[in-house]
């Protein structure tokens, strides 16, 4: 039998394809989680079917569609979608259809004692739901009433779904047009005294222990489109308490007037600074969000309204949240699908989208927000787009390669060393990257969603830092609960504001703009974290690393293995060096005299000989060890750093271990080579490294050193973590994505050791 309507209570979540995501939410809702819910009643998909066939649209609409070859031609986008939108509100509403929406919309007048004001609200099939959210593609009409205004809604629902902006999403995530279809919801409009949305997740960390809950006064449109800044509240899910509130000053409101319809009035300025909901109203709002997430098992983004007269708070709508809950998914599942590529897991998580093939940077605008970039092997001209990116996979590299590095430290899913890709991998294809495991799947695939950890995040007696190489994302990664950043990469600074060869800006006379540029940088890493340390390690870069900056072919020779050439400190004291090494003390002196919380860390340092020169020259600078508390930290990667860590301990506050480049001189294995990681050789959990470790941390402590260790071990092997807890370790340096994971792993250690 066919369904044309039902009421809310007769919907649930298993009906998603006759009532939509939305309408399918509001099921739940109202007869499975006890919250309030406007009453209401929907019109299903196979009545929008209905509707298509009886108007004989199918054939048309098709054919229009196909007129749609590049969904970037804006013009022919917007051509097309208006001429379906008409062909749609054109057609007529069949006589079986409007005789089941009659009987309903009576059924609803009945309940209520009078004809009520409704919103008509569009609910596709593919919306509000995990890994495609659709929200927001699709129309809705506020304060209709009557039973002939309803039907010419529903009509316009029906039209919307072919707005621009919805055949282009579709089009982006590869779905197919007519396989869609749209149910419409018509529900009981609440005359908002005040309104507003919930997330049950703390929408500036993703904490999953808060619940956030803005509001404004009048109806909740305007927090949605920014015209007004809401209040927002911070209550503790565990205790309903308000653990910290921001009253805004809220000068206008959008309301709903009989006549006029929706209008925007000022806020009296007696209310403008005042709460729009009470301090009860608010646990009261908190206690639904927490019912509502407990039935879906997954972090909600929820719509409220506080009626005018009853002040009653009304649950409006609930769908899954899709930023932070989404980010804890990548890391915590498994893709399922079919495999088309595999590589090296370089960075974890889950993303989708777009394949975008770059050869060059001059193809890089290709790359738009949530495509996935594939390329040889990325450099540091292409961070704008790997920022802009939902995943990266290159043909090239290993888990130190900047692909690598960058990735981890933005978040972002990559894969390294697929050979490949770029090749394999055709332009525009839609494809799934599990960076977790090295896998890239055809079409979208979802997460399997695996155990997640619960509790808060435990405080632990080894300190938690994070490695950070890009000063943009400074600010928001100082948010973290750690204390401090282990690593500052200076030479990605070079890369990304410099740009160009030191010794190429000495030798134009741009010497000052060199200093000015490199200081500005350190900087923002430093005044987003003070006063917590940041680590600043100097310039590594390699003589190959070094060509590819403007003017470098001039002053780099061609070695033959750059990573165990021409770098760090012996670099820094060779004559031809020497001038561009001042001009990185000079930019290190001058951000040191406006930020202390700045440590300074010498890289590769193979010899006494040279940390003693380097620490000569900084004092030549004005940097001088001890003095105004500054502290010369340096990298344990060499074995002469292992069987004379004593020695060194002379001449340094502290050391910071390297995994990578330590494995890679005790084993003799290419660290970027994917054949000896295939073969297992390239370990950093080797017994000898462990045994090089544990002596480093040893003989420092016996000079009363600080030992950290920076790297991505710690956060992808428990056991590597718990080994360095036993050795008694003082800090451990990880990317920003995985300080939950890691302080998790070392908080049991601890325990285990106490």
């Amino acid at each position: 039998m066919t369904t044309y309507t039902l009421t809310f209570e007769e919907a649930d979540g298993t009906q998603k394809e006759l009532v939509g995501g939305k309408n399918a939410n509001l099921g739940e809702l109202t007869s499975k989680t006890g919250v309030p819910v406007p009453p209401g009643y929907i019109i299903t998909t196979e009545a929008y079917r209905e509707y298509l066939d009886e108007n004989k649209l199918n054939r048309k609409m098709k054919n229009k569609i196909k007129e749609l070859v590049d969904p970037e031609d804006t013009k022919k986008l917007h051509e097309v979608g208006r001429t379906i939108r008409k062909m749609i509100k054109e057609g007529e509403m069949p006589e079986k259809i409007k005789k089941e929406i009659k009987e309903r919309h009576e059924e609803l007048k009945q309940k209520l004692g009078k004809e009520p004001k409704v919103a008509v609200r569009s609910s596709a099939t593919a919306e509000d739901i995990k890994g495609a959210s659709f929200a927001g593609q699709q129309d809705t009409y506020l304060n209709i009433k009557g039973l002939e205004q309803v039907t010419e809604a529903i009509k316009n629902c029906f039209a919307s779904l072919y707005t621009n902006r919805a055949i282009y999403y579709r089009e982006h995530k590869n779905f197919d047009h007519l396989e869609a279809a749209l149910s419409t919801a018509v529900q009981t409009m609440v005359d908002s005294e005040s309104s507003g949305v919930m997330f049950t997740l703390d929408l500036r960390n993703g904490d999953p222990n808060t619940i956030t809950i803005e509001g404004s006064w009048g109806l909740g449109e305007y927090i949605v489109q920014g015209k007004v800044t809401p209040d927002t509240y911070f209550i503790d899910k565990e205790t309903l308490e308000i653990k910290e509130r921001k009253v805004a000053n809220k000068k206008i409101q959008l309301i709903n007037k009989p006549k006029e319809g929706t209008i925007e009035k000022k806020v009296p300025p007696e209310k403008s600074k005042q709460q729009v909901i009470t301090d009860q109203q608010i646990k009261e709002l908190a206690q639904h969000a927490k019912n509502i997430e407990q039935h879906y098992n997954f972090p909600q983004d929820i719509e409220w309204a506080l009626d005018r007269k009853t002040k009653e708070l009304y649950i409006l709508q609930s769908r899954p949240e899709t930023v932070w809950a989404e980010k804890q998914i990548k890391i915590k599942g498994k893709a399922k699908g079919e495999v088309i590529l595999k590589g090296m897991s370089a960075s974890p998580g889950i993303g989708h989208g777009k394949a975008k093939i770059v050869h060059n940077v001059e193809e890089l605008h290709k790359v738009q927000k949530e495509d996935i970039l594939v390329t040889q092997m990325t450099n540091p001209d292409m961070v704008p787009a790997m920022k802009r990116s939902s995943a990266i996979i290159t043909d090239e590299g290993g888990l130190t390669s900047h692909a690598a590095i960058i990735s981890r430290e933005l978040g972002i899913p990559c894969i390294v060393g697929t050979g490949t890709a770029t090749k394999q991998i055709k332009e525009g294809q839609i494809i799934s990257v599990d960076g977790t495991h090295g896998e890239v799947f055809k079409g979208i695939v979802e997460a399997e969603d695996e155990e997640q950890q619960e509790g808060p995040v435990p405080e632990t007696k080894t300190k938690i830092y994070v490695n950070l190489g890009i000063p943009e994302i400074a600010e928001e990664v100082s948010k973290k609960s750690v204390d401090g950043v282990g690593l500052m990469r200076e030479e990605f600074i070079l890369a990304t504001h410099v740009k160009e060869h030191p010794l190429a800006l000495i030798e134009q006379g741009r010497s000052e703009e060199f200093v000015q540029k490199l200081e500005e940088g350190i900087l923002q890493v430093a005044k987003a974290f003070h006063p917590r340390p940041v680590v600043l390690r100097l310039s590594d870069f390699k003589t190959n690393e070094y060509r590819k900056l403007k003017g470098g072919a001039k002053y780099e020779p061609k070695e033959s293995n750059p990573m165990i050439g021409w770098r760090g400190c012996s670099r820094y004291i060779s004559e031809q060096f020497k001038p561009a090494f001042k001009l990185e003390l000079e930019a290190l002196k001058r951000a040191r005299e406006k930020q202390k919380n700045i440590i300074v860390m010498l890289p590769f340092v193979r010899k006494i000989e040279e940390i003693k020169e380097v620490e000569q020259m900084m004092k030549k600078q004005g940097l001088e060890r001890g003095k105004d508390g500054f502290k010369v930290w340096m990298m344990a990667e060499v074995p002469s750093n292992v069987i004379l860590t004593e020695k060194f301990a002379e001449y340094c506050d502290g050391f910071s271990i390297g995994t990578n480049d330590l494995t890679q001189l005790i084993l003799g294995a290419d660290r970027d080579s994917k054949i000896l990681a295939d073969l297992g050789a390239f370990d950093q959990r080797n017994e000898a490294v462990k045994q090089a470790i544990a002596t480093i941390i040893k003989k420092a402590h016996k000079k009363g050193k600080t030992v950290s260790i920076c790297g991505q071990l710690p956060s992808i092997y428990p056991k590597f973590s718990e080994f360095l807890v036993k050795q008694g370790i003082d800090s451990i340096s990880i990317n920003p994505d995985t300080v939950e994971r890691v302080k998790r792993i070392v908080a049991k250690a601890e325990e285990k050791n106490a």
